[in-house]
């Protein structure tokens, strides 16, 4: 009867030490804005600078994509596979000029300011200087575009309509700024050019792990069942 009294204790503490881990911390916030991305080949790849900085070469494609993510690692693609000759094949290369691929992709409905609809993805070639940017390809073929004070690119052909890099909460609920396209809600010096770089501070959080409030409660929950198991013995005793 003890041995089988001490086990049930047992099992009652794993049992609510097992509920408070899995309560976990809350649902990470994200960002809603235009991510800019670089084609290959290969695929694509988030940036590691703004589209004001970066000058590309005749031939490369780069790629935009409005979205809600908490930092670059998941930061959605571009819906488009990055293909040059395919997006560039009726603009045949001219002296003087250079011709850079764009893809255009405004994102889901999930994505989406509220009562805003996302356009279709598009693509378009650009044929611009030699040293334009990437950001100057974009004008050249996506007008209207839409700044923030702190440079941050917010709207791509007028999309969105409003905000700028907000904050979203669990719940899809927006608040707050940014203050560059990888950076929302960060320091504006971390990239101070329109659509700035890797985004792997968005989330202003740590790990995954569990959180100090939540190790305090696993251990009240421990000395509580310590606790139990003393005072049977010695009722038992």
């Amino acid at each position: 009867m003890r041995r089988a009294g001490r086990t049930t204790a047992l099992l009652v503490v794993l049992g609510a030490v097992l509920a408070v881990l899995g309560a976990g911390p809350a649902q990470a916030a994200g960002y809603r804005y235009w991510s800019f991305w670089e084609g290959s080949g290969s695929g694509w790849t988030y940036a590691t600078q703004g589209p004001s900085l970066v000058r590309p070469d005749d031939g490369a494609v780069q790629g935009f994509r409005f979205s809600v993510s908490e930092d670059s690692q998941d930061s959605a693609k571009p819906r488009r596979a990055p293909k040059f000759t395919k997006i560039c094949a009726d603009t045949p290369a001219k002296d003087g000029t250079k011709r850079i691929a764009l893809v255009i992709d405004p994102g889901t409905a999930a994505d989406a300011p509220a009562g805003e609809t996302p356009p279709a993805p598009r693509t378009a070639c650009a044929r611009v200087g030699p040293d334009a940017s990437a950001a100057e390809a974009l004008a050249s073929v996506a007008k209207p575009l839409r700044y923030s004070s702190d440079a941050m690119l917010c709207a791509i052909a007028g999309y969105p309509g409003s905000g700028c890099g907000e904050q979203v909460s669990g719940d899809g609920s927006g608040s707050g700024s940014g203050n560059g396209n990888g950076t929302p809600g960060a320091s504006a010096s971390v990239s101070a050019s329109p659509a700035g770089s890797a985004a792997s501070s968005a989330s202003g959080g740590s790990g995954g792990g569990p959180s100090a409030g939540v190790l305090v409660g696993v251990g009240a929950v421990l000395l509580l069942g310590i606790a139990a198991v003393v005072q049977a013995r010695r009722r038992r005793g």
